[in-house]
């Protein structure tokens, strides 16, 4: 009894913000009820968040839980915790909110008769889809794709989503290596022994503060922070520096041009290496920006470069857009930016996506099935919701205001920077991903502490870098809300 009265509860708000979304349609872009400032009651975390942490401890390791979320009352961009804290939420899960909290486009989605049976049962897609799933995918993912891809496979994350799409690389490279013949029996027997030639010594190139994830094959291409990494059996896969660009750009584009050209001839070097080593090198995996790696830019002729090198080498050419896609820089797809001559071979994608994937050209279709495969390949409950997400993108020009907030959140950073010229340093962005590094981790790590006490949730990165990851409906007055407290904490610390 006690079951079923909660569940009628349950249906009965779903019901009732269903009604609130008809009726507000139009106020889809700003959110229902979003506080209008940070409310701080407690330390964060409170005493409510530290009870549940001890409790916790005693299930799992809590060395990462900062503290515990009351998401029935956060709304927006304002995260609410425990003890009743209301922050103003420029982190927003670790990048993955794409409307914010309890948006009612993703409600309503819940509340569809027709999308029940897609969030009660979770099919094992590449054997058994629903009858909707090509529509879904066609919906969701199709009608947002990167220029000139029309293939999908979906994932459940993003490391499981770099690491198939290594694996269609590898696939790819052998099957041109056998000229489109079948593997031979020698081949389909060596690998059940990890042995040659079924296992090929392949290796994929990647670069220094990358990070793609923390299962195997994408963490041999993860080069940013040693938790990630210590105790585990690496392949020896080559690795070249990311290029180290000096700011500002505008001041510094001949300086730049040759870090990067310089940086493209060690990619070749390190490619002939690995290919004289009888490791060959079977495609490059880089990120449009260097997300957990500090933010690392680097300019469209870079990018251009890499695949110059790959497309002359026959090589796969991954673009990791896990973080950066969904419109975060203001067009859906960052490499978008680069207007690369031919687009990448494989994309993958996760975060404020809400399911993870990866997007690749056709030639990378494996012909066999079970190929790339789990037991689920994704989630389309989650294609439920991005196809609610993809909607409201589109149909109230999210990214028009994407590229408008973060041109102002930019300029905010650049003026805190002339302010405090001591302390911070390399502001930087594309749309609303934007950063900017202080002069100490110390300084920073304070500043972010600082910045909680006054109802501002923020996120680190690299060694002294402080990153901005927003909900696509991120707007001014939000940034003047960061920016009053941001002023605020620097001048206490200017003292």
């Amino acid at each position: 009894m006690l079951v079923t009265r909660r569940l009628n509860v349950l249906l009965s708000k779903i019901k009732e913000t269903a009604s609130i979304c008809d009726r507000h349609a139009s106020q889809f872009s700003v959110g229902v009820s979003e506080p209008s400032e940070p409310r701080v009651v407690t330390d964060i975390p409170g005493p409510k968040s530290k009870q549940l942490i001890q409790q916790l401890e005693q299930i799992q390791n809590v060395g990462a839980v900062h503290f515990f979320c009351d998401y029935d009352n956060s709304h927006g961009n304002y995260l609410a915790d425990v003890d009743g804290n209301v922050m103003l939420d420029l982190y927003t899960q670790i990048s993955s909110l794409p409307l914010g909290y309890n948006h009612p486009a993703l409600i309503s989605a819940v509340s569809k008769p027709e999308n029940l049976s897609t969030f009660v049962n979770r099919p094992a897609l590449g054997v058994y889809p629903p009858a909707d799933w090509v529509s879904r995918l066609q919906n969701a993912l199709i009608s947002v794709s990167p220029p000139g891809m029309t293939h999908v496979q979906t994932m459940a994350c993003g490391a499981c989503s770099v690491e198939h799409g290594l694996k269609a690389i590898f696939i790819k490279y052998m099957s041109d290596q056998r000229g489109g013949e079948a593997p031979s029996k020698e081949a389909q027997e060596s690998c059940l022994v990890n042995m040659a030639p079924g296992s090929p010594p392949l290796s994929i190139l990647s670069f220094n503060n990358a990070f793609h994830g923390r299962t195997m094959g994408a963490l041999a291409c993860t080069h940013s922070k040693w938790l990630h990494k210590l105790d585990f059996p690496m392949p020896d896969w080559p690795l070249v520096r990311f290029p180290d660009l000096k700011y500002p750009l505008e001041e510094n584009v001949m300086e730049n041009r040759a870090e990067e050209n310089k940086v493209l001839e060690e990619v070749e070097d390190k490619i002939e290496e690995y290919n004289k080593k009888d490791k060959p090198v079977a495609g490059i995996i880089v990120e449009p920006v260097q997300c957990e790696g500090g933010d690392n830019f680097a300019s469209a002729e870079f990018f251009q470069g890499l695949r110059d090198i790959t497309n002359k080498r026959g090589l796969g050419y991954l673009m990791d857009e896990v973080q950066t896609g969904c419109g975060v820089t203001g067009k859906f797809w960052a490499h978008e930016h680069f207007n690369l001559t031919d687009t990448p071979d494989i994309v993958t994608f996760s975060k404020k996506m809400l399911t993870g994937g990866f997007y690749k050209k056709a030639s990378f279709q494996p012909k066999e099935g079970y190929r790339i495969f789990n037991t689920w390949v994704g989630d389309p409950s989650k294609i439920a919701l991005l196809e609610e997400v993809v909607k409201v993108i589109k149909e109230d020009n999210i990214l028009d205001g994407v590229k408008s907030t973060g041109n102002y959140l930019l300029s905010g950073l650049k003026q805190m920077q002339a302010k405090y010229p001591g302390i911070l340093s390399k502001s930087r962005g594309l749309g609303t991903l934007c950063a900017l590094d202080f002069n100490t981790a110390a300084t920073r790590d304070k500043v972010m502490a600082d910045l909680r006490k006054k109802g501002v949730h923020t996120g680190a990165c690299g060694e002294t870098t402080l990153r901005f990851r927003p909900t696509l409906l991120f707007q001014n007055k939000h940034v003047d809300v960061f920016m009053e407290r941001f002023d605020d904490v620097l001048s206490q610390l200017d003292k």
